[in-house]
C-alpha cells in the first residue's frame, strides 16, 4: 500500500471508527437520559443565570433608579465611576485581604486541625463537632454574635478590658482595625468546613503508605511534606477554589456586623452592590457592580479549573 492510498483512507477509518462509536449501546442508553435531564436543567440555567446577568448588563448601560423602563443612555459610564469610586477600590482591596487571609491562614489552620483529629481518638468527634459549629451557624447570627462580642460598651471586648483594666478598644469604629475584625470573625466562621474537607481527605489516604515512610525513618514534618499533603492535593485544590469563591461572594457576615462601614472601610463588592445598587436605588451602578463580579468570578473559576484542577 502506497502512502498516497494510506492518506487516503485514513480519513474513511476515523469517520467509520465516529460512527461505530455513536451507534454503541452506551451512547444509545444515555441518549434518552439526556434528552430527559438536559432541556430542564438548561431552562432553569437559562431562566435564573443567563437571562439576569443579560438584563444586569444591559441596566449597567443606562442611569436607572429602578422606577419604570430604562431611559438615560450613558454607555460604559458606570464602569468609568466605579473604577474611580475610592469605596469601590476599597471594596476590591477588601476582597484580595479576605482571599489573602483564607489562603495563608485559615487553610492551613484547617489542615492543622484536621491532622490532628482525622485519627480514632478520644474526644476527635467532639472537637470536630466543635470546630464545625460556625459553620453551622447562620451568617446573619454569627454577624450579629460578634458585633456584640466586639461593642466596646457591653461586649465582651469590653468586659475583658475592664478586668484589666486598659482603656476598651472600639474596634468596629475604628477604619483602621474593623477589616481586621471582620477577617478574624471569617477564619472563625469558615475553618471547619475546610477542616471537614481535609478530614475526609485525610481518612481516604493509603494507611500503607505512611507506614512504609515511617520504616523508612521519616519524621512526622517529613511524612507530612513528602506524603501525606501530596495525596491531599486534590482536597487542597477544591479547599482553595471554595475559599476563592466563597471569599468574593462575602455579604451576609458583614451586613450585620459592619454595615460595610465605618467609612466604607469592610465594603465587599456585594455588599457595595446593595449599598449603593439597592438600598440608595442606583440600579444602573449597582448593575455594572454585578457584571464586574460576574466576569471576575467566572474569569476565575474557569482559568483555576483549567490550570490547577484539570486533572482532578
Amino acid at each position: 500500500m502506497t502512502d498516497a492510498t494510506a492518506t487516503m483512507r485514513a480519513p474513511s477509518a476515523t469517520v467509520a471508527a465516529r460512527k461505530t462509536r455513536y451507534r454503541s449501546p452506551a451512547v444509545r442508553g444515555r441518549l434518552p437520559v439526556l434528552l430527559f435531564f438536559l432541556p430542564p436543567a438548561l431552562l432553569l440555567f437559562t431562566l435564573f443565570v443567563i437571562l439576569p446577568m443579560g438584563e444586569a448588563a444591559w441596566y449597567s448601560l443606562y442611569r436607572w433608579n429602578g422606577y419604570g423602563a430604562p431611559e438615560h443612555f450613558i454607555g460604559l459610564r458606570n464602569f468609568e465611576v466605579l473604577f474611580n469610586n475610592a469605596a469601590f477600590s476599597r471594596a476590591l482591596i477588601n476582597n484580595g485581604l479576605i482571599i489573602l487571609t483564607s489562603l495563608l491562614l485559615q487553610i492551613p489552620l484547617a489542615i492543622w486541625l484536621a491532622t490532628m483529629l482525622a485519627h480514632r481518638i478520644k474526644g476527635a468527634v467532639t472537637f470536630r463537632l466543635i470546630f464545625f459549629l460556625p459553620y453551622v451557624l447562620a451568617d446573619v447570627a454569627a454577624g450579629l454574635i460578634w458585633r456584640f462580642v466586639y461593642d466596646g460598651d457591653y461586649g465582651l471586648f469590653a468586659a475583658i478590658s475592664g478586668f484589666f483594666g486598659v482603656v476598651t478598644p472600639y474596634v468596629l469604629a475604628d477604619k483602621n482595625l474593623a477589616i481586621y475584625a471582620v477577617l478574624a470573625v471569617v477564619i472563625w466562621k469558615y475553618f471547619g468546613f475546610h477542616m471537614m474537607l481535609f478530614i475526609a481527605g485525610l481518612q481516604a489516604v493509603d494507611k500503607n503508605v505512611l507506614e512504609a515512610a515511617e520504616i523508612d525513618g521519616a519524621t512526622g514534618w517529613q511524612k507530612f511534606r513528602y506524603v501525606t499533603l501530596p495525596l491531599l492535593g486534590s482536597t487542597v485544590r477544591i479547599s482553595v477554589f471554595f475559599a476563592i469563591i466563597g471569599s468574593l461572594q462575602l455579604f451576609d457576615l458583614i451586613m450585620p456586623l459592619t454595615g460595610g462601614g465605618p467609612l466604607n472601610a469592610t465594603q465587599t463588592m456585594v455588599t457595595f452592590l446593595y449599598t449603593y445598587g439597592v438600598t440608595r436605588m442606583q440600579v444602573g451602578l449597582g448593575s455594572a457592580v454585578g457584571v464586574i463580579l460576574f466576569v471576575i468570578c467566572v474569569t476565575l473559576a474557569f482559568g483555576y479549573k483549567r490550570i490547577f484542577m484539570r486533572h482532578d
